[in-house]
């Protein structure tokens, strides 16, 4: 990648014009944009299934068995999670961009004027994009009691990649499982994109709506609403494991210390380096705008970086670090208890 940089003299400051057009930067965060909840995911998939594991395993002085089911559930949470994102998100984002094409088709004038609040185009607007991420990031939350539900019930699945039991079903089984939850999930949908754009329109149509986007659009709202969802996901998880007959009653509390020691660490632990990378973005975003100011669509590669960062820094924070403390702490507790 060729990197040209390129001095301003009067912040004093040197930025590198190649990083921030980079082509694979770019698509990175209209992906974002356009699907914040499936970049999510799929940023979740990418460490999970690898940096977390690592991590897990490479935990001092902890039951070998709790960091096997600790990291069988990591898999599962994130394979689960994405899968179903992945079918659940698709007409979502479709459903949206069909507004974002031809907003006069589903919403009324007074809705426009008001969500465009003085923009040169309704998708430019802060309002705007903050109301349709609703639909996107608010998917998770949707999706919370299904996918924790699936999570809770791959474990001793996937546990057989680490000792596999006797009893065990065939892999060929699972896999045709996981494939009907998923086609069953999509039935939901019934691929009615159109439907969807409707029903989204009738919603933004409405003034609470308008409203709250006003009022939230210069918030943290994708942290929040990521935060809420782990929490959600957390709550049911734990519901579903003391539930799980599969999984043995010992490795039961490991498990569901593990997963609300990480969720608390996490959320905290976003806020706090959100605030710190506070001004390093506010730059970002600033430098950016400066070299990329003749992009089309500028506003929603912005509205990507401000999806993106919560993304990265909660899933770096939950699936890097946070395995480490977790699965000792978690480990740590049960011994204590008992």
């Amino acid at each position: 990648m060729k990197i040209t940089s390129n001095t301003n003299i009067n912040n004093k400051n040197i930025t590198f014009s190649g990083l921030y057009n980079n082509k694979y930067l770019l698509k990175g965060l209209k992906f974002a944009s356009k699907n914040g909840a499936l970049f999510s995911a799929t940023t979740a998939l990418a460490l999970s299934t690898i940096a977390r594991p690592i991590a897990i395993i490479a935990t001092p002085k902890t039951d070998k068995e709790n960091k096997k089911h600790a990291c069988a559930k990591s898999i599962a949470s994130t394979l689960v999670g994405y899968l179903i994102m992945l079918v659940a998100s698709t007409p979502v984002a479709k459903a949206v961009e069909n507004i974002d094409k031809n907003p006069k088709k589903y919403l009324t004038e007074t809705t426009i004027k008001n969500l465009q609040n003085g923009s040169k185009n309704i998708t430019a607007s802060k309002h705007y994009m903050l109301a349709t991420q609703l639909f996107k990031l608010g998917l998770g939350l949707v999706i919370a009691l299904p996918k924790s539900a699936m999570t809770s019930s791959l474990i001793p699945p996937i546990m057989k990649f680490f000792a596999p039991p006797k009893t065990s079903p065939t892999p060929q089984r699972e896999k045709q499982k996981v494939k009907s939850g998923i086609i069953s999930f999509k039935g939901l949908y019934g691929n009615t994109v159109e439907s969807i754009s409707k029903a989204f329109g009738w919603v933004l149509n409405k003034t609470p709506v308008q409203n709250f986007a006003k009022k939230f659009s210069d918030t943290n709202f994708a942290q929040h609403i990521m935060s809420l969802t782990d929490i959600i996901l957390t709550a049911s998880f734990v519901e579903q494991v003391k539930r799980n007959k599969k999984i043995e009653e010992k490795r039961k509390k490991p498990l569901i210390h593990n997963s609300v020691i990480a969720t608390g660490l996490c959320i905290t632990g976003g806020y706090a380096l959100n605030r710190i990378l506070k001004k390093p973005t506010e730059k970002f975003i600033e430098n950016f705008k400066t070299i990329n100011k003749d992009l089309p669509e500028l506003e929603k590669y912005i509205e990507g970086i401000k999806i993106a960062k919560p993304a990265l820094i909660l899933g770096g924070i939950y699936y890097i670090f946070i395995p480490l403390i977790s699965t000792f702490l978690a480990d740590r507790t049960e011994k204590s208890i008992n």
